[in-house]
């Protein structure tokens, strides 16, 4: 990455969620601009990220956004990097995409914190019963394949 150059956010999900991946494609759908890259909790680029924040790979209900990240470093190097997750990650990529999106996003985090989490929360544990789960992460399609960074 180059000095001025702004490193593009990723999102880590539940690479087997129904809903999870409904949420990427409409990331994909939305963000014009290709401002953010993908990655799945399950492969060892988000277990990797995770570990580095104390954060526990094992733990698929939550959804996260790396800011700052610099995948031209090694993995293991120190980087500046913050870790959103739950509705603060769910919040910020909603501001991100603009539009009716943005104004989603603001009201949203207008609620107070244990407010937005408890309502994340509540359908994070329901999200395979209610949308699916596949066997396997899906492969992003041919074009959108190089914003998948673990792939």
């Amino acid at each position: 990455m180059t000095e001025g150059e702004k490193a593009h956010p990723v999102l880590l999900y539940d690479g087997v969620c129904g809903l999870c991946n409904r949420t990427v494609q409409l990331v994909i759908k939305r963000d014009r601009s290709e401002v953010f890259r993908f990655a799945a909790l399950q492969g060892a680029l988000g277990h990797r990220i995770l570990e580095r924040h104390g954060a526990n790979p094992s733990d698929l209900d939550t959804f996260y956004v790396v800011l700052d990240f610099n995948a031209a470093l090694p993995i293991e190097a120190e980087q500046n990097e913050t870790l959103l997750a739950r509705s603060d990650a769910m919040s910020f990529v909603l501001c991100e995409l603009g539009g009716v999106w943005r104004l989603l996003g603001g009201l949203f985090r207008l609620l107070p914190q244990t407010t937005r989490d408890w309502m994340y929360n509540l359908v994070a544990h329901r999200r395979y019963r209610v949308f699916g789960r596949y066997d396997s992460c899906p492969l992003p399609s041919e074009k959108d394949r190089r914003r998948f960074l673990d792939v």
